[in-house]
């Protein structure tokens, strides 16, 4: 078997089931039955699927759940793949969708957010998810807080939801042949879902993540840095006075190529400690990451 369009493939099948939520016996079936699948094979016999096949099975739930049969749902998902542009993205998700979160989650009803966000995994790829749901509702979620029109109680929980839910996502993230990137916060900085989705993100490019969380000590990440030989270390920062000083960021910078973000971050502070400045999203700035291979 041979990889569609040369997208890299590096997702065992467990891993894939675990991303889409369909059992390995059933994606086996799939691929089986109807070629929905297109993995290429190692050098030792294993299978392994890539971005393309996450974004047909994704295709083939949407489909299921207009009540056509598997068959017919494999069919139409085979046939837009064929006639789509390589790599072109998924849809945004409906506004309603989108928005399901807010009431879940700021009505502390965790068993709906949950099932909203299982709906939303089920039907669109994690990046989509992340760029048009999670990443949405944490801007809108902090601004509110900021006007005094969410209170404490609410962050905190909706935060511990998501944090808990995405790190679940993100079992395994480290495995795999791809560049590494190693992600912290800067030091007093507990506000990580931002990186956690950026690592999601870029994971999904085939990346290796290693993770250090929140508040990280600069002199800590170095000797990771050091350790590890990332081919990019990120911190983030929200704000200016939890940088710790260039003197830090120049030291790190000289261990491993280093980027900035957060709102903590500027072009000026970057480029002073001879760091990249990352101010898209963390979905886009992933997906720019991986294009340019750094």
């Amino acid at each position: 078997m041979q990889p569609v369009d040369d997208e890299p493939a590096y997702l065992r099948i467990g891993e894939l089931s675990r991303r889409v939520g369909v059992s390995a016996e059933l994606l086996r079936a799939w691929e089986r039955r109807y070629g929905l699948l297109s993995p290429t094979r190692t050098p030792g016999g294993f299978r392994l699927y890539g971005d393309r096949d996450e974004r047909r099975v994704h295709r083939m739930l949407r489909h299921l759940e207009t009540g056509v049969s598997a068959a017919e749902a494999a069919r139409i998902t085979l046939a837009e793949q064929e006639g789509a542009p390589a790599g072109s993205a998924d849809v945004s998700l409906p506004v309603p969708l989108a928005d399901a979160l807010r009431p879940a989650l700021d009505g502390f009803d965790e068993v709906e957010a949950n099932a909203v966000l299982d709906r939303l995994l089920s039907a669109f790829a994690l990046e989509t998810v992340l760029q048009d749901a999670v990443l949405p509702y944490l801007a809108d979620l902090g601004e509110r807080w900021g006007r005094g029109e969410a209170s404490v109680a609410q962050e905190h929980f909706a935060s511990a939801f998501l944090r808990g839910r995405l790190l679940g996502l993100a079992r395994g993230w480290d495995g795999g042949l791809g560049s590494r990137a190693l992600l912290a916060c800067a030091p007093g900085d507990q506000h990580d879902l931002g990186l956690i989705c950026f690592g999601l993100a870029l994971r999904g490019h085939g990346w290796r993540i290693t993770f250090l969380g929140a508040d990280t000590p600069l002199e800590t990440l170095t000797e990771a840095a050091r350790a590890l030989v990332p081919e990019i270390v990120v911190v983030t920062c929200t704000l200016s006075s939890q940088t710790a000083g260039e003197a830090g960021l120049r030291a790190l910078a000289r261990a491993a190529p280093l980027a900035l973000a957060g709102r903590g971050a500027t072009p000026g502070l970057a480029a002073a400690v001879g760091a990249r400045y990352l101010a898209d999203d963390p979905v886009t700035e992933a997906a720019t990451l991986a294009a340019a291979g750094s």
